[in-house]
């Protein structure tokens, strides 16, 4: 290697002391050197062991597997959670009521001991080719590595109603599981169109016997329907929202476009999910029904080194669920690293 870069810089100082004397030469000497910088930057260019898409529960806790294995990792971050809105994490052993904000950043602190670098970028596409993944971000940049995680996550489809986002996160959530505690025993609204809130309707009397299921505006609730509500005491409205009042992000009421007002302190909806990003569509990957990536066991997905974590991959979307995730397909990735870095003893030819 010092012997070409010093024929390199033998050959350019002739071209630039030529160039004295003819302009054209010094135009040869400069594009001369700019196509040797941008090779040795290609050939400087780091081949990481792990590319990680989403800096979330699920993509700090790969990364913590993955860095205490001596891989070299990096990991992508929007800053975009799909919890952020939300003032509290719970169901999390140890970490239950913590602020998701701090939760990240605390992690975030304790994998730079592990040399694990975070970028706050996006992953902007990402191709997979003979066993190398590229990675471009939103600025241009390139990016390779062995392997890839999509960590990017979900978003919650979110009811059109006047007045929600002041309170979402706060007194209006989706999940039962994380929220439901903080509400119990209060005057519970569930947001459902047509006959979509029902089942959500019918788990919430798990945490209080006052629930309502608001279908705003639809009348698709069949006799069965609202028979099924009545026996189990959820009531029913199904006349369309006008808007939700509330202070300090505390829901108060939900005022009816035909004028009555229903006196409600929280608020539950599933609306379905869309995800975060398209990369598992640019990669190819396999879909369910409901619209998340199909994984295997150790979360792998269809395409070789290529693992999906956290809730793009799973209908079991908790915060908890998808740090042991993560933690999963790390291991599952260094023990593929460890095979393909191996030595294998070469293969002896059998003769007839």
């Amino acid at each position: 290697m010092q012997c070409g870069v010093t024929h390199f810089y033998q050959t350019f100082y002739l071209l630039f002391r030529k160039s004295r004397k003819k302009p054209s030469r010094f135009i040869e000497a400069i594009l001369f050197w700019l196509t040797y910088v941008y090779i040795s930057s290609e050939m400087k260019q780091t081949m990481y062991d792990v590319i990680i898409a989403g800096g979330g529960p699920a993509g700090l806790n790969a990364a913590m597997i993955l860095g205490r294995s001596r891989r070299k990792v990096i990991v992508f971050d929007t800053g975009q959670p799909r919890n952020r809105w939300a003032k509290s994490m719970n169901g999390f052993l140890s970490s239950d009521g913590a602020d998701p904000r701090e939760f990240i950043e605390k992690g975030r602190q304790e994998l730079l001991k592990y040399g694990v670098e975070i970028i706050d970028k996006k992953v902007d596409t990402v191709t997979y080719s003979k066993g190398k993944f590229v990675v471009n971000d939103d600025e241009g940049k390139v990016y390779n590595s062995k392997k890839f995680i999509l960590a990017t996550g979900l978003k919650d489809n979110l009811p059109e109603v006047e007045g929600l986002e002041e309170l979402y996160g706060k007194s209006i959530h989706h999940c039962p599981y994380c929220d439901g505690w903080e509400s119990r025993d209060k005057a519970i609204a569930v947001y459902g169109q047509n006959r979509r809130g029902i089942g959500q309707a019918l788990a919430m009397k798990n945490w209080s016997e006052d629930v309502t299921l608001f279908t705003d505006g639809t009348d698709k609730l069949t006799i069965k329907d609202k028979e099924l509500l009545k026996l189990n005491e959820v009531k029913y409205e199904t006349a369309a929202i006008a808007r939700l009042e509330g202070e300090d992000g505390m829901l108060q009421r939900i005022v009816l476009k035909n004028g009555e007002v229903r006196e409600q302190q929280a608020m539950f909806f599933s609306l379905g999910t869309k995800q975060q990003s398209d990369l598992g569509e640019q990669l190819g990957c396999d879909f369910t029904s409901k619209g998340v990536i199909k994984t295997r066991r150790l979360q792998q997905s269809n395409l070789p080194g290529l693992f999906v974590v956290g809730d793009a991959a799973r209908d079991m979307q908790m915060v908890i669920v998808a740090a042991a995730e993560g933690a999963k397909a790390g291991v599952a990735i260094n023990m593929e690293l460890q095979q393909e870095d191996r030595v294998k003893p070469p293969q002896l030819s059998h003769k007839a």
